[in-house]
């Protein structure tokens, strides 16, 4: 868990688990023996990955920025993917219930896109096996292209999206699609950033004197912030790269913080120009013990 406090909302690091990714398809055309001096692979080519969501409290509202797995997914899945995410019913509430947030009291759940290590969490699966929302008193918010764009008969598409995880929300009535870049509550900003998805999106917090560029998919790790390092993931790799030069340009010139929602240790830092680092460096790290 780590905290940044400013005069108008506080912010809180909320682990939802880990999981492990094949090292290559994380890091697209960068080659092996470049990565590999950033992060370890296990045995089976897998790197470990944090879940880490972000809890934004303004006085006001109580806002979750992603949600993880969640408890849906069978044995077979948590082996595939290396899932280390147990609690009541996961690691998230157990995580929100360390800072006095029971899912109760949760007012939005934004969602940066709707991948299953983001999504999954939004909605739980009862004993019974009815799916119901996972914060029962929450708004949740979707950009309406990635709602679209998830329901691509494509089988590149269907492998990262599962209904369950959101279409009970919108027959539920739950959901509020946006359709344009928005201020969500007082200093949330929703910022769309495609390329890994077409509408995929970043939230910008201000905190009065303090920037958080949460960056989500564009930039997952610290380790991808070269802007030559993309995911072999993203469907818009070009496009990705354009959202990385518009969004790091404009951190370094502002002194942001960028917070990482996968990497399995630093939770946020500065970026910084760098001629030697493909145009832009990772300073002044905080992990999440603070």
């Amino acid at each position: 868990m780590t905290v940044l406090t400013g005069s108008k909302l506080r912010v809180t690091t909320i682990q939802a688990g880990t999981l492990r990714l094949d090292g290559g398809a994380m890091f697209g055309v960068v080659p092996k023996p470049l990565w590999s001096r950033r992060t370890s692979a296990d045995e089976r080519n897998r790197i470990p990955l944090a879940m880490r969501c972000l809890l934004v409290e303004t006085g006001d509202a109580v806002v979750l920025v992603d949600t993880g797995l969640g408890n849906k997914e069978n044995e077979k899945f948590h082996g595939i993917y290396g899932i280390e995410n147990a609690g009541n019913p996961t690691r998230l509430e157990d995580s929100l219930r360390a800072v006095g947030v029971e899912p109760e009291d949760v007012d939005i759940v934004l969602s940066t896109h709707l991948h299953f290590d983001h999504a999954g969490g939004n909605t739980r699966r009862e004993a019974d096996g009815r799916v119901v929302a996972a914060f029962p008193n929450a708004r949740y918010v979707i950009r309406r292209g990635e709602w679209e764009y998830a329901q691509t008969d494509n089988p590149r598409v269907r492998g990262s999206y599962f209904p369950a995880n959101f279409a009970p929300l919108v027959d539920s009535g739950l959901v509020d699609f946006l359709d344009q870049d928005e201020e969500i509550v007082p200093g949330v900003w929703a910022h769309r950033a495609g390329g890994h998805t077409p509408h995929h999106q970043i939230v910008r917090i201000e905190l009065g004197g303090e920037t958080l560029l949460y960056v989500a998919d564009l930039i997952p790790t610290a380790a991808h912030v070269p802007l030559a390092w993309i995911m072999g993931y993203d469907v818009e790799p070009l496009v990705t790269l354009e959202n990385k030069k518009k969004w790091l340009a404009r951190a370094a010139a502002e002194g942001w913080l960028l917070g990482f929602e996968h990497d399995p240790h630093i939770a946020w830092g500065r970026v910084g120009v760098s001629e030697a680092s493909e145009g832009y460096v990772l300073l002044d790290a905080v992990g999440d013990d603070g």
